[in-house]
């Protein structure tokens, strides 16, 4: 191709200053395409297979970048960036297993320019965040030119690739429940570097006592071809090996990973039943009980990507080979 016929096929650029104008633009161009922080597109772009028309660029329309508090947890416009969820103290004190994951998207430079709505958006199934706002009971909210709906993150996603996205809608903003009271662990799992795509990831919540019984919620990433969820309900008292095999057991019926460079099916398995377990243990703790604040622990040396703890997953899954 030439450099003339590439930018003849360039997308056109539209800049709206109001989610109206925005929604009318897609719900009148021909192929469009939703801007937001534009990680992705530039990736689709510099592989030759980005197909849009048009871009619909988000950065001017106010109120989507709002982060407020609700009266059942927080509000999270749709630009807001995924730097800002690892790091701003309400998010941390509020939903802080959210926070931690965040805090583990690929790298600082990304997380400062992808928002919160493209990243769900985009609809990969190795994505990181869907793991926390599943189990966190996380709604999206879609909006058209038609009106205002919302959507479960667990039922956002619904195919290869392929979200409850309908022509003409935007995500405008997600809807996340505090976490008072419950625990929570992640386990991110990866067979390159630690910002590449992960081989498995697994979050988990571990909802307060009701009747002797807690929920054990678990959130899977590259483990099928959309995140996953699912949820086992244990004994208060329970020994944690106990909780890991329900979990275990739970989770293994609905991972169906897909080969790739990263590793064979068997491999993202085997590999993925080792996540959920690191992250049971991380939200049952020996005792029963860690503090959810403790999973919003920075990443770095010491955190859930240090050395030790890498090493340590590397040889429960080496020992069930």
């Amino acid at each position: 191709m030439t450099a003339d016929a590439f930018v003849a096929a360039a997308p056109t650029l539209h800049r709206p200053r109001s989610l109206e104008e925005a929604c009318a633009l897609l719900g009148s161009l021909d192929q469009p395409m939703v801007y937001g922080g534009g990680t992705a597109v530039q990736i689709l772009i510099k592989q030759g297979v980005l197909f849009a028309s048009d871009l619909v660029d988000l950065s001017l329309v106010p109120d989507l970048s709002g982060l407020e508090r609700t009266s059942s947890g927080l509000r999270v416009g749709a630009m807001v960036t995924l730097r800002r969820m690892e790091t701003d103290p309400l998010v941390r004190r509020v939903t802080p297993l959210a926070a931690h994951v965040y805090g583990h998207v690929a790298n600082p430079r990304v997380r400062n320019t992808a928002s919160v709505g493209g990243n769900l958006a985009h609809g990969d199934y190795r994505l990181d965040p869907p793991t926390a706002l599943m189990v966190l009971d996380a709604r999206v909210e879609l909006r058209s030119s038609e009106g205002t709906r919302q959507v479960a993150l667990r039922d956002f996603f619904v195919a290869f690739q392929e979200t409850d996205l309908r022509r003409g809608e935007l995500v405008t903003a997600v809807e996340i429940p505090g976490q008072a009271g419950s625990t929570c662990g992640f386990a991110k799992l990866s067979s390159q570097s630690v910002n590449d795509w992960p081989c498995a990831s697994a979050a988990v919540l571990v909802t307060s006592p009701v009747r002797g019984q807690r929920e054990i919620r678990i959130g899977l990433g590259a483990l099928a071809e959309v995140p996953k969820y699912v949820s086992v309900e244990v004994p208060s008292d329970a020994p944690v090996d106990d909780v890991v095999r329900a979990g275990r057991s739970a989770a293994d019926p609905v991972i169906d990973p897909i080969p790739d460079i990263r590793g064979s099916a068997d491999f993202k398995r085997r590999l993925g039943l080792v996540a959920v377990e690191d992250a049971i243990r991380a939200a049952w703790g020996p005792a029963g009980s860690v503090p959810a604040e403790a999973a919003a622990a920075p990443a770095g040396p010491t955190g859930k990507e240090g050395s030790d703890a890498r090493r340590e997953s590397r040889r429960r899954w080496w020992r069930r080979r």
